[in-house]
């Protein structure tokens, strides 16, 4: 019995031993990290000043390109405009036309009853052997009186054959009229409708001219979903990464010793424990057979929790479908290979994106190409790792410096910066990460 309680004392000075001398080592490594770190800042603002006169050129054409959008928009919107006023022109004629029918329509069928109405009368002429004899009437009175009323009666036809022809002249005169405005009235609307023609023909012309620039820039999207950084903005990564890998160092230089207090505790109780079975076995044999039975079950199940720890050194940041994956494509303008240097995850709906792994953030902030993105730095197994998550919704839930667990809610997908739509940009660096990406790896590579 003594000699299994020496076993154990051994073996817990050997892991104490092992944890005290790998702490050193490791942070050496982490600072052989940062001196490659400052190397790549150097190489960086070298990189500057052989690039800045690109850089400048490529603005210009982003701001000549967004001029002549907007000047098309501009185009549209006004030919949109003018289309719209003529076709309500266009509308109002189409009612006059109308209105102008109706009132012909109207004045004819009057004009068709008067000629009905002078038909008989000229009828009844005929009948009676032409016009009427006004003397046969007047002479027919049976008195003074009936003859006034004979004269009024005749003087009222007369007035009303009178009124008759002159209306009948004047509805044929406004047919006439109106026949002649429904005439002037369709000339306009055909002037009318070949300027719509031709404002149509112009708003497309611009349309059309408007979607060759946008699909030239659609295929600059290419290029710049492979999320290409200014010198600054890299300068700036790489020197939030130098204080991030320290922090790293403090948080690995804490977790060493906090492991030292744990393993100095489980020791300390594993040597009273053995003070007290020794205790135990001088006092009862039968009693110490049985705390031998008892350390050999507690010892089998510590051997199976600790068995059943193991896992993936990365989980997926969010669940969705891979929509693009990691890679060298065929850029469609310039046709050179361009590294995707991640992998693309998308999904409708709300989507929360989640640390891989413990870590620390090196920049959480809004970049121009990678939008509202995260940058992570991982201390796994000795090794030194870096993820980025790319394009977020909104504000990332956490901040520069901040220490990260493993599915701690950083933000929510979304479709910011250089993006055509929702997704998460996802990257895993073995190393820290640097602007030519080249210890960039296919996150599956280490993903579940």
């Amino acid at each position: 019995m003594k000699f299994k309680v020496l076993v154990a004392a051994l073996t817990v000075s050997f892991l104490l031993s092992g944890l005290s001398t790998a702490s050193p080592i490791f942070a050496e490594d982490l600072k052989d990290k940062l001196s490659e770190n400052k190397d790549k800042q150097s190489a960086a603002e070298d990189k500057k000043q052989k690039t800045e006169q690109e850089i400048a050129e490529v603005k210009e054409d982003q701001q000549r390109v967004s001029a002549e959008i907007e000047r098309l928009d501009k185009q549209i919107m006004e030919a949109t405009d003018k289309i719209k006023t003529k076709e309500n022109e266009i509308e109002e004629t189409r009612q006059n036309i109308e209105e102008l029918k109706s009132e012909i329509k109207a004045l004819e069928e009057r004009i068709a009853e008067r000629d009905e109405l002078l038909k008989d009368r000229v009828k009844s002429m005929y009948q009676n052997g032409g016009a009427i004899d006004y003397i046969d009437v007047l002479m027919g009175a049976e008195s003074f009186g009936n003859f006034l009323e004979r004269v009024m009666s005749l003087n009222t036809i007369a007035e009303q054959d009178k009124e008759l022809l002159e209306q009948h002249k004047a509805d044929k005169d406004a047919v006439e009229k109106k026949k002649a405005e429904v005439e002037e009235e369709l000339a306009s609307l055909e002037d009318k409708l070949a300027e719509l023609e031709t404002l149509k023909q112009q708003l497309d012309s611009n349309k059309q001219e408007k979607n060759n620039l946008l699909k030239s820039l659609e295929q600059e999207e290419e290029e710049l979903h492979n999320h290409k950084m200014d010198i600054e903005e890299e300068q700036q990564t790489l020197a939030a990464q130098e204080a991030a890998i320290k922090k790293e160092i403090e948080r690995q230089r804490k977790a060493a010793e906090e492991a030292a207090r744990k393993a100095a505790a489980e020791k300390a109780a594993a040597e009273k424990a053995a003070r007290e079975k020794s205790q135990a076995e001088a006092a009862s044999t039968s009693s110490s057979s049985s705390n031998s039975d008892s350390s050999s079950s507690s010892s089998s199940s510590s051997s199976s929790s600790q068995s059943s720890s193991s896992g993936s050194l990365f989980s997926w940041p969010t669940n969705a479908a891979t929509t693009s994956e990691y890679g060298n494509r065929v850029h469609p303008i310039t046709g050179d290979l361009r590294l995707h240097s991640g992998i693309d995850l998308a999904g409708g709906g709300t989507h929360p994106i989640r640390a891989a792994a413990d870590g620390t953030v090196i920049r959480a902030y809004y970049s121009s190409s990678y939008g509202n993105v995260v940058f992570m730095s991982h201390q796994i197994n000795g090794q030194t790792f870096t993820t980025l998550y790319a394009h977020m919704r909104s504000t990332p839930k956490v901040s520069s410096g901040q220490s990260v667990s493993r599915g701690q809610l950083l933000g929510y997908m979304g479709s910011t910066g250089d993006s055509t739509g929702k997704h998460l940009h996802f990257e895993i660096h073995e190393g820290s990460w640097n602007p030519s990406r080249s210890n960039s790896v296919n996150p599956r590579k280490y993903l579940p």
